[in-house]
C-alpha cells in the first residue's frame, strides 16, 4: 500500500491565461540530491520513495561527483542538480573526462578503485577538491590525472589510503593532440596536497609530478613517493612548499629530484618573459618532512634545484647525488638554514665526479653537495645558516662539499669538516 504526503496549496496567486493560478516549486531530497516538482492546488508525494526531506526553497546541497574505476569502465555520477554546469562526456568509459562550467561554486570529486587503462582530466574555471580513496590508475593514453584549472586545485588523500598512478611512456595525447603530455600528474593551477595518505607516482614520459603554478605539501601527509621520472620528479612554477610527510625519489629518476622554476609566458613578440607576480619567486621553502633523494639516473641532475632562493627551517635530508655532474642542491638565488619550524637535519653525499656529456666539455660540471649562486648572474648567491647540522661528504673524483658564489655566514648550527668543505669568494 502507498504511503501518500498530501501538500495543499498555499502560493501567492500568479496572473494566468485564464485567470488566477496557484504555482509553487518545491525540492524532493534523497541521497545528497534533489528534483523538483511544481505545486499548484494540490500534489501527492509517494513517501514509499523514502524522500530525505522536502523544502519550499532551493535546498543547499553539496556539490559532490562521484567517480569509481572498475577495470575498463568507470561510473560517474553526477547529482541532477548540477548537470547543467557539470558534464562527463566519456560515458562508462576508464578515460574519464569532465567539464565544469561553473565558476561560483567549488566541486568535490570523490575518486576510488582501479584501472590499468584509467585516466581523470577534468576541465574547469573554479577552484576544486579531488579525494583520492584508494585509487589507481594506469593511463594508456597519456597522463594519469590532469587538471585543466587556473585556480587551486586540493588533492586530499583519505587517511590509510595508497593512491598510485602511472602515465603511458609512448607520449599519447588525451584528450587531443594540443595537449602536451607534460606528467603523469599535471595541474595547470597551483597544487595543494594533503591527507594522511600515500601517493605512488611513476612519470613513464615526463615529470612524474608538475605543476604549472605552485605546489604546496601540507603537514599531514604521509608519504608521497617517485618511484619513477623519465624527466624531473618533481617541477613546480612560482614554487615549492613542503611542511611534513616523507618525499622519496628514486633513483630511476632522470632529471631533477625537485625543480622549482619562474613560471613564464610568451609576450606579443614570442619571447618568453617571466611572469610578473609577487608568488611568482622560483622558490624552494622547506619547514618539516623527511627527504630521501637520490639522483643516479643521468649525467648533471640536481635533488634540489631552484631558480630564485632555498629557505629550509625544519626537516630531516638525506641526499644521495651519485651522478657525474650533479649536485645536492643547487639555486640561483640564496639560501639560508635555520631551526626557526624544527630540528633540521642534512646529509649529503656528492659521490659522482665530473660530466663527461660533451655539452658540457668547455665548462665541465663537478658534482658538488651544494652550489649556492650562479656566477651568470648579478643577484643571489649567499649562504646563512643560522641552526641545524649540515653534513656534506664529497668522495667522487674533483667533487665539492658547498660552493657559494656570494658571501657565506653561519652564526649557529653545525657544519662539520667546515674549513674543507665549504668554499666561497
Amino acid at each position: 500500500m502507498k504511503k501518500l504526503f498530501h501538500i495543499i496549496a498555499l502560493a501567492l496567486p500568479l496572473w494566468g491565461l485564464g485567470g488566477f493560478a496557484f504555482a509553487q516549486t518545491i525540492y524532493v531530497c534523497n541521497d545528497g540530491d534533489y528534483t523538483t516538482k511544481t505545486l499548484s492546488e494540490g500534489l501527492e508525494i509517494d513517501l514509499t520513495d523514502t524522500p530525505d526531506s522536502i523544502t519550499f526553497s532551493e535546498p543547499q546541497m553539496a556539490k559532490v561527483v562521484n567517480i569509481v574505476y572498475n577495470g575498463s569502465t568507470a561510473t560517474v555520477t553526477i547529482p541532477s542538480f548540477m548537470s547543467s554546469y557539470v558534464t562527463c562526456t566519456s560515458g562508462t568509459s576508464s578515460t574519464v573526462q569532465i567539464t565544469n562550467t561553473n565558476t561560483t561554486d567549488e566541486v568535490t570529486y570523490n575518486v576510488s578503485g582501479s584501472s590499468n587503462s584509467g585516466s581523470l582530466i577534468i576541465t574547469a574555471d573554479y577552484k576544486m577538491t579531488v579525494c583520492l580513496n584508494n585509487v589507481s590508475l594506469t593511463s594508456t593514453l597519456g597522463e594519469a590525472m590532469r587538471f585543466k584549472c587556473g585556480k587551486r586545485i586540493a588533492l586530499v588523500m583519505a587517511n590509510g589510503s595508497t593512491n598510485t598512478f602511472a602515465d603511458t611512456a609512448d607520449g599519447g595525447l588525451t584528450p587531443s593532440a594540443s595537449d602536451n603530455h607534460k606528467a603523469c600528474i599535471y595541474t595547470k593551477g597551483h597544487l595543494e596536497i594533503s591527507g594522511a595518505g600515500t601517493l605512488n607516482i611513476s612519470g613513464n614520459y615526463n615529470h612524474a609530478l608538475a605543476s604549472k603554478e605552485y605546489l604546496q605539501v601540507k603537514s599531514d601527509v604521509k608519504a608521497i613517493n617517485i618511484v619513477k621520472a623519465a624527466n624531473d620528479a618533481i617541477h613546480v612554477g612560482q614554487y615549492f612548499q613542503m611542511s611534513g610527510g616523507t618525499l622519496t625519489i628514486d633513483g630511476n629518476t632522470m632529471g631533477d629530484g625537485v625543480q622549482a622554476e619562474y613560471e613564464t609566458t610568451t609576450d606579443a613578440s614570442g619571447n618568453e618573459v617571466v611572469v610578473e607576480d609577487e608568488e611568482n619567486t622560483g622558490s624552494i621553502v622547506i619547514s618539516g618532512g623527511t627527504f630521501n633523494i637520490t639522483m643516479e639516473g643521468s649525467e648533471d641532475t640536481k635533488g634540489m634545484k631552484a631558480d630564485g632562493d632555498v629557505n629550509i627551517s625544519g626537516g630531516t635530508f638525506v641526499i644521495n647525488a651519485n651522478s657525474n655532474g650533479s649536485r645536492g642542491i643547487q639555486l640561483d638565488g640564496d639560501m639560508t638554514i635555520s631551526e626557526d619550524d624544527g630540528t633540521t637535519t642534512m646529509t649529503i653525499m656528492a659521490a659522482g665526479a665530473k660530466c663527461t656529456n660533451s655539452e658540457h666539455s668547455s665548462d665541465p660540471h663537478r658534482c658538488m653537495g651544494i652550489k649556492v649562486g650562479d656566477a651568470d648572474n648579478s643577484f643571489g648567491g649567499n649562504l646563512t645558516i643560522t641552526g641545524g647540522t649540515i653534513t656534506v661528504y664529497n668522495t667522487g673524483s674533483k667533487s665539492k662539499g658547498i660552493k657559494v658564489i656570494g658571501s657565506y655566514t653561519r652564526t649557529g648550527g653545525t657544519v662539520p669538516n667546515e674549513g674543507s668543505v665549504v668554499d666561497y669568494e
